[in-house]
């Protein structure tokens, strides 16, 4: 055992040989005021609830947004799928159709003069995509 062993409520360095214990942020002797740590619970529920509203907010919106881009992708995939025998223009209007056959076509066509069954009216935009007007 050493022989200057000092007690545990003792705060000693011994690298240093320094007592340090009025530096420490914690109390160091047994007289020494309760530590009580602070209550944050109300702080955390108020905060959690906070973040879980901005989460569902962000979902929602991704929600959105991956609908939008599904429709997007299922419109060009119609137009893009139909009957034309001409080279589209970027920001013209075009007709989707339903022929008797059940096929698809596109047309400049609009569809008060038309008779076949009108799907939507198109626009090409310059990265080469159909939007539905």
């Amino acid at each position: 055992m050493k022989e200057n062993k000092k007690p545990d409520n003792v705060v000693f360095n011994e690298e240093t040989q320094e007592y340090h214990g009025k530096l420490s942020p914690f109390a160091t002797s047994v007289s020494a005021p309760k530590i009580t740590p602070p209550d944050v619970s109300s702080w955390k529920n108020t905060h959690i609830v906070s973040a879980n509203n901005q989460f569902k907010a962000q979902y929602e919106e991704l929600q959105k947004s991956y609908k939008a881009l599904m429709d997007d992708f299922e419109y060009n995939n119609l137009v893009y799928s139909a009957k034309f025998n001409f080279e589209p223009i970027v920001g013209k209007e075009y007709h989707l159709y339903s022929a008797k056959d059940e096929s698809t076509f596109l047309s400049l066509i609009p569809p008060n003069e038309c008779t076949f069954e009108h799907l939507g009216s198109f626009r090409l935009t310059g990265d080469k995509t159909w939007e539905k007007i």
